[in-house]
């Protein structure tokens, strides 16, 4: 975290209480298939159930996540590894697309998030989550509030809400105090959410 990011967010008294308490929340050095292929295995899975799943796909292809593996493992062998029949296409679906089109770091640095979103949820099974997971994870944008992400959501009603359901206007309103590093954020009450759960 950059000392401006820093800056700003200990402005918000909670969130300098997660920045003494926690490391921001960070993966490893994915490539951007293997990023995409995570958040499509993680839709609609509790933490453990997905990375037992990302575990078992990622050991059937050898550690070779790339979209020619995935393209040719064999069906029933993903689906035995726990990807339902939509997911598997879904993973299918993104490396075709990755095959054709080039989504790398360097090819979107110049695109801006909207337009990111818009390229990636062309693709049959990319959401606007999966693509925000993206844009976080991959793309490394600063500014990214993830609310379809229900970790994020719960956090924030634990921390600001006392717990009671809050709408998605009250987290914005909330988060307006984060920008323009959202996506820091985000990650700061993944840490806390991931600590408590």
């Amino acid at each position: 975290m950059t000392d401006e990011a820093e800056s700003v967010l200990r402005r918000d008294l909670v969130m300098a209480e997660l920045i003494d308490r926690h490391d921001p929340y960070s993966e490893p050095n994915w490539t951007e298939y293997e990023r995409l292929c995570i958040s499509i295995i993680n839709q609609q899975l509790s933490t453990a159930s997905a990375a037992a799943v990302r575990g078992r796909v990622f050991d059937l292809l050898d550690g070779e996540v790339t979209p020619e593996a995935v393209l040719d493992a064999d069906e029933q062998a993903l689906r035995d590894a726990g990807l339902s029949r939509m997911k598997t296409e879904y993973l299918r679906n993104a490396a075709r697309a990755f095959q054709q089109h080039d989504f790398t770091r360097e090819a979107l640095a110049e695109y801006t998030d909207d337009e990111v979103v818009d390229r990636l949820t062309e693709i049959k099974g990319i959401g606007e989550w999966t693509a925000e997971m993206y844009l976080l994870f991959v793309l490394d944008r600063d500014d990214i509030l993830p609310l379809g992400d229900l970790a994020v959501r719960r956090g924030i009603e634990l921390l600001y809400g006392d717990g009671e359901e809050m709408t998605r206007a009250e987290m914005r309103e909330v988060a307006e105090q984060w920008r323009p590093y959202r996506s820091v954020a985000t990650k700061y009450i993944w840490a806390e959410y991931e600590s408590d759960s």
